[in-house]
């Protein structure tokens, strides 16, 4: 039986999960001193404890240092073992150098969390060029999918829905979620020239006139890409499309973007937000039980 501890900010999450199995939850205190260093101060007794630090990465730079902090905290008390539960993983985006003199922060980042943990499990990490998070963490690292309670979620609130993927990176999200609501989809394509400046091209929707348009998409950072597809929806006279994706980052003017359009978001609580209506502690849970080995635990993979 693991112990819990969340990361200021995961405390809600870490007590679901908790909960769920009757799982212990420890106490950590994390604060800051005035000059903005990190103090930390464990209250729990963890040793010979197998243990799992509950910390959503979205905005990691922010948070790192204290979750390292914690990692050696532990390891100094004797913990036996100690897994990362983190919903959202941050740094898998530059899975390649794009330029010369670029830093490879995919790779860098997956050995410092290596270095800590013994074990990771995650959300819909953005796997584009890497085929798996073992080409880049040497610990045991799970990959969970949410597709199914993405697609659960639509087919229990929105009646006759065309699932929409805004490019082609999107295609597993879109086919998966629209077989398992047993929807339509269709995906569109899209050019990037640069972190906010992109162009969407959308097919032909009259085929599906009548239906409900559902942008599906694994994460909302900017929402230049779901603005731009929705408004090539609103052009072929559909309403403003429901835009549903795993975790909500909302940089800012993302949430501006999308409304203005009349657009509502919905995410799950990977990354705490207002439109947070799709719940992973089960899914996280399970796959917690599953790696230490819980005796009514089925392995997700």
């Amino acid at each position: 039986m693991p112990m819990l501890f969340a990361m200021p900010g995961n405390e809600a999450l870490a007590a679901a999960i908790a909960d769920r199995r009757g799982w212990p939850v420890g106490v950590l205190e994390v604060r800051r001193f005035p000059d903005e260093e990190s103090y930390l101060r464990l209250h729990s007794d963890v040793a010979g404890q197998d243990v799992a630090i509950v910390c959503t990465l979205a905005r990691p730079d922010a948070q790192f240092l204290s979750l390292l902090f914690a990692c050696r905290l532990l390891r100094e008390s004797g913990t036996r073992s100690i897994r990362l539960v983190a919903p959202y993983l941050a740094y898998m985006r530059q899975d390649r150098r794009f330029h010369d003199g670029e830093a490879l922060t995919s790779k860098q980042f997956a050995e410092l969390l290596s270095q800590e943990c013994d074990g990771l499990i995650t959300v819909d990490p953005h796997l584009h060029r890497y085929r798996s998070l073992s080409e880049v963490y040497t610990i045991d690292a799970v990959a969970l999918s949410a597709s199914g309670l993405l697609a659960e979620w639509i087919g229990a609130n929105i009646a006759r829905p065309l699932i929409i993927g805004p490019d082609s990176e999107s295609e597993q999200w879109a086919g998966a979620i629209a077989s398992a609501c047993g929807a339509p989809h269709v995906v569109f394509s899209k050019s990037r020239m640069g972190d906010r400046d992109v162009r969407v091209e959308a097919t032909d929707l009259s085929a599906w006139r009548g239906r409900v348009p559902v942008l599906v998409d694994d994460v909302i950072s900017s929402g230049e890409t779901l603005a731009d597809a929705a408004r090539r929806i609103i052009a072929q006279d559909f309403p403003p499309p429901v835009c549903v994706a795993v975790h909500g980052i909302f940089a800012p003017g993302a949430e501006k973007a999308l409304s203005a359009l009349g657009c509502r978001a919905v995410t799950t609580n990977a990354v705490m937000h207002p439109s947070n209506a799709i719940e992973l502690a089960p899914l996280l849970c399970d796959a917690l039980a599953s790696e230490t080995g819980a005796p009514d635990a089925k392995r997700i993979t």
